[in-house]
Protein backbone atom coordinates (compact mmCIF):
# COMPACT_ATOMS: atom_id res chain seq x y z
CA UNK A 1 0.00 0.00 0.00
CA UNK A 2 1.33 3.69 -0.90
CA UNK A 3 -0.11 7.32 -0.91
CA UNK A 4 1.35 9.90 -3.49
CA UNK A 5 2.48 11.80 -0.07
CA UNK A 6 4.70 9.38 1.19
CA UNK A 7 5.63 7.92 -2.98
CA UNK A 8 6.68 11.96 -3.31
CA UNK A 9 8.57 11.63 -0.22
CA UNK A 10 10.65 8.62 -2.04
CA UNK A 11 11.48 10.62 -4.90
CA UNK A 12 13.00 12.84 -3.27
CA UNK A 13 15.19 11.04 -1.31
CA UNK A 14 13.84 11.23 2.55
CA UNK A 15 12.30 7.83 2.48
CA UNK A 16 13.09 4.77 1.38
CA UNK A 17 11.17 2.21 -0.02
CA UNK A 18 11.99 -1.38 2.23
CA UNK A 19 9.60 -4.83 2.16
CA UNK A 20 7.25 -4.45 5.42
CA UNK A 21 8.08 -7.20 8.15
CA UNK A 22 5.53 -8.36 10.40
CA UNK A 23 8.24 -9.31 13.14
CA UNK A 24 9.18 -6.05 13.17
CA UNK A 25 6.11 -3.88 12.99
CA UNK A 26 4.91 -6.10 16.18
CA UNK A 27 8.17 -6.09 18.21
CA UNK A 28 7.99 -2.12 17.46
CA UNK A 29 3.92 -2.09 19.06
CA UNK A 30 5.47 -4.20 21.90
CA UNK A 31 8.48 -2.65 22.76
CA UNK A 32 5.56 0.62 22.33
CA UNK A 33 2.96 -0.67 24.61
CA UNK A 34 6.09 -1.65 27.49
CA UNK A 35 7.54 2.02 27.41
CA UNK A 36 3.76 3.71 27.60
CA UNK A 37 2.60 1.41 30.96
CA UNK A 38 6.16 2.68 32.80
CA UNK A 39 5.08 6.23 31.30
CA UNK A 40 2.03 6.79 33.61
CA UNK A 41 4.20 5.85 36.37
CA UNK A 42 4.15 9.17 38.71
CA UNK A 43 7.10 7.34 41.12
CA UNK A 44 9.03 7.92 38.19
CA UNK A 45 10.91 11.46 37.62
CA UNK A 46 9.06 13.82 34.75
CA UNK A 47 12.37 13.83 32.57
CA UNK A 48 11.89 9.72 32.74
CA UNK A 49 8.20 9.73 31.69
CA UNK A 50 8.57 11.80 28.85
CA UNK A 51 11.57 10.24 27.40
CA UNK A 52 9.30 7.08 27.71
CA UNK A 53 6.53 8.68 26.18
CA UNK A 54 8.34 10.13 23.62
CA UNK A 55 9.74 7.00 22.19
CA UNK A 56 7.28 4.72 22.45
CA UNK A 57 5.09 7.50 20.34
CA UNK A 58 8.41 6.94 18.31
CA UNK A 59 8.14 3.14 18.10
CA UNK A 60 4.73 3.19 17.36
CA UNK A 61 4.96 6.26 13.92
CA UNK A 62 7.42 3.97 13.10
CA UNK A 63 5.67 0.98 13.23
CA UNK A 64 2.98 2.43 11.04
CA UNK A 65 5.78 3.82 8.63
CA UNK A 66 7.41 0.49 8.22
CA UNK A 67 3.85 -1.40 8.12
CA UNK A 68 3.67 0.14 4.87
CA UNK A 69 6.94 -0.39 3.33
CA UNK A 70 8.92 2.88 4.01
CA UNK A 71 11.92 3.38 6.36
CA UNK A 72 13.10 7.05 6.80
CA UNK A 73 15.99 8.38 9.26
CA UNK A 74 14.61 11.02 10.26
CA UNK A 75 12.79 10.70 13.39
CA UNK A 76 10.91 14.03 12.80
CA UNK A 77 9.71 12.73 9.15
CA UNK A 78 8.64 9.53 10.81
CA UNK A 79 5.94 11.84 12.85
CA UNK A 80 5.41 14.15 9.94
CA UNK A 81 4.06 10.71 8.03
CA UNK A 82 1.62 10.05 10.49
CA UNK A 83 -1.62 11.75 9.12
CA UNK A 84 -0.59 9.60 6.10
CA UNK A 85 0.29 6.15 8.21
CA UNK A 86 -2.26 6.22 10.75
CA UNK A 87 -4.51 9.17 10.74
CA UNK A 88 -3.33 10.78 13.11
CA UNK A 89 -4.88 14.30 13.29
CA UNK A 90 -2.96 17.87 13.19
CA UNK A 91 -3.67 18.75 16.75
CA UNK A 92 -1.42 15.69 17.89
CA UNK A 93 1.14 15.61 15.14
CA UNK A 94 1.69 19.23 16.33
CA UNK A 95 2.12 17.69 20.06
CA UNK A 96 4.46 15.53 18.68
CA UNK A 97 6.57 18.59 16.96
CA UNK A 98 6.93 19.94 20.23
CA UNK A 99 7.83 16.93 21.93
CA UNK A 100 10.49 16.52 19.69
CA UNK A 101 11.74 19.57 19.68
CA UNK A 102 11.96 19.38 23.60
CA UNK A 103 13.59 15.72 23.02
CA UNK A 104 16.39 17.24 20.46
CA UNK A 105 17.11 20.05 22.99
CA UNK A 106 17.70 17.85 25.70
CA UNK A 107 19.37 14.95 24.02
CA UNK A 108 21.47 17.35 22.70
CA UNK A 109 22.01 20.31 24.59
CA UNK A 110 21.38 19.35 28.20
CA UNK A 111 18.10 21.30 28.15
CA UNK A 112 15.76 19.69 29.62
CA UNK A 113 12.41 21.51 29.61
CA UNK A 114 9.25 18.96 30.13
CA UNK A 115 6.32 19.83 32.74
CA UNK A 116 2.79 17.78 33.45
CA UNK A 117 0.85 19.05 31.21
CA UNK A 118 3.07 18.53 28.06
CA UNK A 119 4.12 14.77 29.62
CA UNK A 120 0.09 14.44 30.06
CA UNK A 121 -0.33 15.88 26.28
CA UNK A 122 2.27 13.20 25.41
CA UNK A 123 0.63 10.26 26.45
CA UNK A 124 -2.63 11.02 25.47
CA UNK A 125 -1.54 11.37 21.77
CA UNK A 126 0.64 8.59 22.57
CA UNK A 127 -2.24 6.21 23.49
CA UNK A 128 -4.07 7.45 20.76
CA UNK A 129 -1.48 6.26 18.31
CA UNK A 130 -1.14 3.55 20.04
CA UNK A 131 -5.23 2.60 19.44
CA UNK A 132 -4.79 3.47 15.63
CA UNK A 133 -1.97 1.55 15.42
CA UNK A 134 -3.45 -1.69 16.97
CA UNK A 135 -6.16 -1.41 14.54
CA UNK A 136 -4.10 -1.98 11.46
CA UNK A 137 -3.79 -5.09 10.41
CA UNK A 138 0.01 -6.17 10.36
CA UNK A 139 2.24 -6.17 7.52
CA UNK A 140 1.74 -10.49 5.80
CA UNK A 141 5.44 -10.47 5.02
Amino acid sequence: MTSPELERLVEIGVLKREPPSRREFEGLVRSAKVRLADAVSEELSIESRFDLAYNAAHALALAALRRLGYRSESRHLVFQALPHTAGLAASEWRVLSKCHERRNLAEYEGLVDVDERLVSDLLRVAQSLLDAVSSLPPPSD
